[in-house]
């Protein structure tokens, strides 16, 4: 069990703040990598939370392989976000104030596949066609204007 859902445990839904790490994967057609959501059926951008005693690029590392496969020769910081509109309500009803740390995926490697039962497709979209976006994956990709 990870280190959110313990206090989860202890909180139930009440607000928390969370720190992750969101990383940015394209291919060699300049293609993003979303995934779907398998608790809001949106697409998304592959990351998570921190754990305890994480450094920001170990959570992006272990995030983009728990959740993709794939592995990254390194990880380029692109920014930090963070303010009223990274609130989220989870369908559940966990309620969460996200601290995004973006970071874009150098010299990806392995193959696509998921395994990690958070999300059910994973697939990479032309920047001008993308799906129906988890509300923060929009703000990420907006704020970055791509």
């Amino acid at each position: 069990m990870g280190y959110i859902q313990e206090i989860r445990r202890m909180i139930g839904h009440y607000p928390l703040i969370a720190i992750g790490a969101t990383v940015i994967v394209y291919n060699a057609k300049n293609e993003i990598l979303l995934n779907r959501r398998s608790d809001t059926g949106t697409r998304g951008i592959p990351g998570g939370a921190m754990e305890p005693g994480e450094a920001a690029e170990e959570t992006a590392r272990r995030e983009l392989y728990e959740e993709t496969g794939l592995e990254a020769e390194g990880f380029r910081l692109i920014t930090v976000l963070s303010g009223p509109e990274y609130f989220f309500i989870y369908p559940n009803g966990d309620q969460m104030h996200t601290v995004i740390i973006l970071f874009e995926a150098v010299r990806v490697k392995g193959e696509i596949g998921i395994s990690d039962g958070e999300s059910t497709e994973l697939k990479f979209f032309a920047l001008n066609a993308l799906p129906e976006l988890e509300p923060r994956a929009a703000l990420v990709i907006k704020r970055l204007n791509i």
